[in-house]
């Protein structure tokens, strides 16, 4: 990982390691004096930290009572002879413990860290001014993270983690945003299709919302989320103007469907443009770093919010009117379809006399 640049500090909790000696038992040479592994842990244990509490002896004083500790001393337990002469019970006696098991000097992890219940190393990287997005895929590109075994898995935790719960969370607001829109909009309209109208919109101003945050170099962090919810209420608002108007042309005036579309986007088009004028001039400012103040928060927001407003009002006036076109199409075509399906030849008029 210190080979991907604009890295800052990168710490491992393996690399926190501490002196131990390792002992490896041989097992055959136990079976045969009779001695067990849980006998070899409890001597070295016993001589290097001591033994457990309960099974400690006490110095009853007057008003407590003092465990009595016996183990090697510090020097002595450095030294492989001496614990090697360590005596283990066996079935057959005493064995000293250099009979059954060699004892090397080697390093171990200081703290054993674990995640939900799995032995874990955990990874703190300093970013450095580099987007975590950015990071994490160069991450996933190296080969040592490729070609991990199977035993080990990768997992994101920190700020990544936090990034992922984050996405999945702005992606329910949005959607839960754009539900209760539509059933206004089905209030309003008195409609069901109609309101699908104000689909492109939302869809065209994160197009721009994410072009807005490419020319700015900004990363999709939680400002940046929260321009596209803004981006919800103010792109469909211009929508919601141009289908209003249009079907109220059509119910009040009776005029033609493209009649109504053509005076919809003549009358509606400068409140449209002047919001967006609006909101760019009140945003601009923030992008560019004209405030005193620190706007690294701020900015990706007004980032998002720029290129989702200039790209929605460029394009809504075309799209929308278009997607209205052919949602108000719908009832016609599912009529003729029906017709089709069930229509019946007309029966022979039978002739009725008539009386004179």
């Amino acid at each position: 990982m210190r080979t991907i640049p604009g890295l800052g500090n990168i710490s491992s909790s393996a690399s926190l390691t501490r002196a131990e000696v390792a002992l490896r038992p041989d097992f055959s040479k136990a079976a045969d004096l009779g001695v067990t592994s849980a006998a070899i842990g409890d001597t070295l244990r016993v001589a290097t930290v001591g033994d457990y509490d309960s099974a400690l002896a006490k110095l009853n004083l007057s008003q407590r009572q003092v465990p009595i500790v016996v183990k090697l001393d510090t020097e002595a337990r450095k030294d492989l002879d001496v614990l090697g002469r360590l005596m283990v019970p066996g079935v057959k006696g005493p064995v000293m413990l250099s009979q059954v098991a060699s004892m090397d000097m080697s390093g171990g992890p200081a703290v054993v860290t674990r995640l939900n219940r799995v032995r874990n190393v955990n990874f703190e990287v300093e970013l450095s001014g580099v987007p975590l997005g950015d990071v994490t895929e160069a991450v996933s590109k190296l080969p040592s993270i490729k070609n991990m075994p199977a035993s080990v898995q990768q997992v994101e935790v920190g700020d990544a983690e936090m990034q992922g719960e984050m996405a999945a969370g702005f992606g329910l607001a949005m959607l839960t945003g754009v539900l209760c829109i539509y059933i206004v909009l089905v209030l309003l309209f008195k409609d069901f299709l109609h309101p699908m109208s104000i689909l492109p919109s939302v869809i065209l101003s994160f197009g721009g919302a994410f072009l807005g945050l490419l020319i700015a170099n900004k990363m999709l962090s939680m400002p940046s989320f929260i321009g596209l919810i803004m981006l919800i209420g103010v792109s469909t608002k211009n929508s919601i103007l141009l289908v209003e108007y249009a079907i109220m042309a059509r119910r009040e005036f009776g005029m033609t469907r493209l009649e109504a579309l053509l005076d919809a986007c003549h009358k509606r088009a400068r409140p449209i443009i002047m919001t967006t004028i609006a909101m760019v001039a009140g945003m601009l400012p923030l992008v560019i770093g004209l405030s005193e103040a620190d706007n690294s928060f701020r900015a990706p927001m007004a980032a998002a919010v720029i290129g989702g407003l200039i790209t929605s009002t460029i394009l809504s006036l075309l799209v929308t009117p278009s997607f209205f076109t052919l949602i108000d199409d719908i009832p016609n075509f599912v009529k003729k379809l029906k017709g089709k399906i069930t229509g019946r030849k007309p029966a022979n008029p039978i002739s009725v006399p008539v009386a004179k």
